[in-house]
């Protein structure tokens, strides 16, 4: 079957340039789906069959260069799980779906609300009420019909964390309430996957990539039993060009770790402070 798919897409993909002139061998979105439909099997496969055989999906056409075929097949194998689908999950998860993760797992219990609509971009009038996970579910559909999408609408907490995540090559915690950060970081030290987390308020932010054997969340918190259930967001609010810097921050690690490549935040955390344009990157231990 494998030879027949690539016979297939070989058929119907055509020779295009990159912007900078180089040659490139191309496929359609719409050749995409059309023999995801003849040969039963999910648009992403097509898109790994193709990339396989140096064939861009002319989706990820501007991923190239600083990706390779090779890692746009890693990323279109990959699962990410975004718990939290706010201002910062909503934003994950606009950027993995147009990136190319290849299955994403979406974890949200509430719904939108009117204060939502100055930095949650799944919100809009429309869907006050309604659930968050359903909006990014089809919002990811809308952006990238090829790859899977699933959503859990309940509530994440100690006691369903692990198997609402398990399978995640990566795990992206973008919850607003910091005991439920840790019962995430739990769960992910459990299925053995590695935690992107970040928190925003007002113009600040931080960022930090939690593998399984670090201590983590504790290093940045204390300890879990005696911290309050919301942090300073509660007084400073979240300004939307801090939460998509932060978003962003967070899907850079997700590709990072996915790709084995470039410097992740490891027992370090990465700090932003808009007001006065102060980056910086604390080690931990």
């Amino acid at each position: 079957m494998k030879n027949d798919i690539i016979k297939k897409v070989k058929e119907v993909s055509v020779k295009k340039k990159f912007p900078d002139g180089s040659l490139y061998t191309s496929i359609s979105i719409e050749h995409i789906i059309n023999l995801s439909d003849f040969f039963q099997l999910s648009g992403r496969q097509i898109e790994i069959a193709a990339l396989d055989e140096n064939i861009i999906p002319e989706h990820y056409v501007r991923n190239m260069k600083t990706f390779s075929p090779k890692d746009q097949s890693i990323l279109l194998n990959s699962r990410a799980s975004i718990v939290g689908l706010g201002g910062l999950g909503g934003a994950v998860t606009e950027i993995l779906a147009r990136i190319g993760i290849g299955i994403l797992t979406l974890i949200e219990a509430d719904t939108f609300e009117e204060s939502n609509l100055n930095r949650q971009f799944l919100s809009t009038h429309r869907l006050l009420d309604k659930s968050k996970t359903k909006a990014a579910i089809k919002r990811v559909r809308e952006i990238n019909p090829t790859i899977t999408v699933e959503g859990h609408d309940e509530l994440l907490d100690d006691k369903n964390a692990a198997s609402l995540i398990e399978n995640s090559d990566v795990v992206v915690d973008c919850l607003d309430n910091i005991q439920t950060r840790f019962f995430l970081e739990i769960a992910a030290k459990k299925v053995g996957s590695p935690l992107v987390s970040a928190a925003v308020a007002g113009v600040y932010g931080h960022v930090i990539s939690i593998f399984p054997e670090d201590k983590g969340l504790k290093l940045i918190y204390g300890d879990s039993d005696i911290l309050p259930q919301k942090g300073v967001e509660t007084s400073l609010g979240c300004l939307p060009h801090a939460v998509t810097l932060l978003a962003a921050l967070e899907t850079s690690e997700v590709v990072k770790i996915l790709l084995k490549k470039g410097s992740v935040l490891k027992n370090k955390l990465g700090i932003i402070d808009l007001m006065d344009n102060i980056f910086e990157v604390l080690d931990l231990l």
